[in-house]
């Protein structure tokens, strides 16, 4: 069986993240990505924990099924593979700032590629497309850290980049919308993902709220998520999420808690008086959850079909993780595509490459003659660093 992106081609000129961990998608989709890096390789490659330097988990985590070739674009040797390279490519996704690709050639008017799919993500948009960004700035500009401090009380950061998956995943489906307008028009396009303006999109989803409406109709944001004591309930041994919308998930609750007068108490009877009360609602709930075990709890909440769910501890979910044997890291742990194709399934099928493992392979397949490749080796042009291991 094949992936649905049999016979596409991808050219990953990204690093860290956000570029990587959305041509990976691709590469599990069955796209066929050659990862372009610099000389010293991704950044990515260099923190911690790894086993071997250049290695590190998260070059793992974003970078399978992937061929890398290290390249010097400064010397015009290097960069004339790479325009080798783009002209055989079906897609070029790239996080470089707009001046950096300016000043290599590689700004989507100068390769003037009508078939081209050229995707690139900078933090910003507009004037200050340019400007630097990292996961953390983008959580700011984008309104996430203002969201923690109205739910908390203090600005934080969300544990996790999400920003940067968030742009990740709004790349691979643009990519893909691109690809089916190709394929009906044969013209390719220029997308522009500014990771700000995606996140404040994603973040106003539900928090728009009465400022939907103009004049506005309401308070700003979604009351429930910014209730302060909306969060996991503890049991009389442990922890969960019992999560009840509308009237009679929250009826039916109350019912099985054995608090039938709650049931029909004004605050809590309707969605209008739900959506005015959710603090208190979550008080009781709170008071409530303690009086009975997780498992009596999951046992109740079953017989009315009231959303339940045990607390994870993802201790527990990577203990799980199958496992692969990588060539340079010995056994490393995989985490799944999450997908199901029942006609083209993702899959993994190749490790993530170490820097340039790829290099003379590829340029075979551009036509590059032996005697040349050795050349642009042994100069400098194309680079590899295959990893020691360290521990």
């Amino acid at each position: 069986m094949h992936g649905s992106l049999d016979d596409i081609r991808v050219i990953d000129f990204s690093t860290v993240v956000m570029g990587p961990y959305a041509t990976q998608i691709l590469g599990d989709l069955g796209a066929d990505v050659i990862k372009v890096e610099a000389p010293a390789g991704d950044t990515l490659r260099v923190p911690p924990p790894y086993r071997s330097r250049g290695m590190s988990s998260l070059v793992l985590g974003v970078n399978r099924n992937k061929r890398s070739v290290g390249l010097n674009l400064k010397d015009p040797r290097g960069l004339k593979v790479m325009l080798d390279l783009i002209d055989t490519a079906d897609v070029l996704v790239t996080n470089l700032r707009p001046q950096a690709l300016d000043r290599l050639g590689l700004s989507y008017e100068q390769l003037d590629n009508p078939r081209l799919v050229y995707c690139s993500a900078q933090g910003f948009s507009g004037d200050l497309r340019d400007r630097a960004a990292y996961d953390e700035i983008v959580q700011g500009a984008s309104g996430t850290v203002d969201l923690m401090r109205r739910k908390s009380g203090t600005p934080g950061y969300v544990p996790t980049i999400v920003a940067d998956k968030v742009s990740s995943l709004t790349i691979a489906y643009s990519v893909l919308a691109a690809l089916l307008h190709r394929g009906k028009t044969g013209r390719g396009q220029r997308i522009e993902v500014p990771m700000t303006d995606t996140m404040l999109a994603f973040n106003l989803v539900e928090h728009l709220g009465g400022d939907t409406f103009e004049p506005r109709h309401g308070p700003f944001g979604f009351p429930r998520s910014l209730a302060p004591n909306h969060r996991p309930v503890r049991t009389k041994d442990g922890m969960a999420c019992i999560a009840m919308y509308g009237p009679r998930n929250v009826a039916d609750f109350f019912h099985v808690a054995g608090r039938p007068d709650l049931a029909t108490d004004p605050r809590f009877s309707s969605s209008d008086a739900l959506y005015q009360h959710f603090e208190a609602f979550y008080d009781v709930v709170e008071k409530l959850a303690l009086e009975r075990t997780t498992d009596e709890w999951e046992a109740l909440c079953a017989t009315k079909s009231i959303p339940f769910g045990r607390v994870t501890d993802l201790d527990d979910v990577v203990s799980r993780l199958d496992t692969m044997e990588h060539p340079t890291e010995g056994t490393v742990r995989v985490v799944p595509t999450p997908v199901e194709f029942s006609e083209t399934p993702a899959s993994i099928r190749r490790h993530a490459p170490y820097l340039g493992e790829h290099n003379d392979e590829v340029l075979a397949e551009l036509g590059y003659p032996a005697q040349q490749i050795r050349q642009l080796s042994s100069d400098g042009v194309t680079a590899a660093a295959v990893p020691d291991r360290l521990v």
